[in-house]
């Protein structure tokens, strides 16, 4: 039943979307959790407000700067989660639970090893990276997004394939970069390539359309089993219609975000 489904949006100092997030999941009916890291960790909180990763069927990482963004962006933030929480976290994925996270908590599921996951659920160094913006700045501004042809991603199934969605970005640190072990031969192949920038007219999403210059102009992309998805761009930002840029133009029925929460929801229905 949705009402019985825990979603935990995960949280520290410095992370600033976790209340869109939290009533994403909330408006689908589902129970939502903000949950600090330090109650995971049971550490310095009221007995009561303790909790473990395994009460929930969901966890999300949202946007925001954790810890600042000091060092790099999300560096801190899963330096503590994995070094605390690094086994818990493979079983959860392993168990075949879902994963989402977004901007910062993007750059963090990368930091951990959780993304992209090619060769292991989670690798001991990250083999990827979100570096700094080709344009050396912040980019806030509405993003053009195809859906790419994937069956396996969890988060994805309420969209036709093919697609074009518009999430806003925000972010500095969006370029999506491979180590040099992985190739983006193996992240077609393993079906992994979830999100690309796009642009009006099928035209090559140069910058703005492409707003950070990502290796093959990538938004977002998902292990290969599709439980764990980390995209820059925000869903939860446009869960309503009313909040996209031209919606005084939009005869949508819901906001391009919406089915991001929809589908990772009807998936813990059908299989847990």
């Amino acid at each position: 039943m949705r009402e019985d489904i825990k979603a935990a949006v995960l949280r520290i100092e410095g992370t600033n979307c976790e209340e869109e997030s939290h009533l994403a999941f909330k408006r689908l009916g589902a129970r939502a959790e903000k949950v600090h890291l330090k109650q995971l960790l049971s550490k310095d909180v009221p007995e009561e407000e303790k909790r473990s990763l395994h009460e929930y069927d969901i966890l999300m990482i949202p946007g925001g700067f954790s810890a600042g963004d000091y060092i790099r962006a999300g560096a801190i933030f899963g330096a503590r989660l994995k070094s605390a929480l690094g086994e818990e976290l493979k079983d959860f994925v392993e168990q075949g639970k879902p994963v989402l996270g977004v901007c910062n908590g993007f750059q963090i599921l990368v930091e951990i090893g959780l993304l992209p996951a090619v060769h292991e659920t989670m690798s001991e160094v990250p083999k990827a990276a979100l570096e700094t913006n080709d344009s050396n700045k912040f980019e806030c501004r509405p993003s053009i997004l195809r859906v790419e042809d994937n069956s396996n991603c969890v988060f994805t199934r309420e969209y036709e394939k093919e697609e074009k969605i518009v999430f806003p970005s925000a972010h500095k640190e969006g370029k999506f970069v491979l180590d040099r072990d992985i190739s983006l031969e193996e992240l077609e192949q393993n079906d992994q390539i979830v999100f690309r920038y796009t642009a009006p007219e099928h035209k090559d999403p140069e910058y703005p359309w492409n707003p950070n210059g990502s290796l093959d102009h990538i938004a977002g992309i998902c292990n290969p089993e599709g439980n764990v998805l980390g995209l820059m761009p925000h869903p939860e930002r446009v869960f309503y219609s009313h909040t996209l840029p031209d919606w005084t133009r939009s005869e949508a029925a819901r906001g391009d975000g919406k089915p991001i929460f929809e589908s990772v929801l009807n998936y813990v229905e059908e299989n847990f």
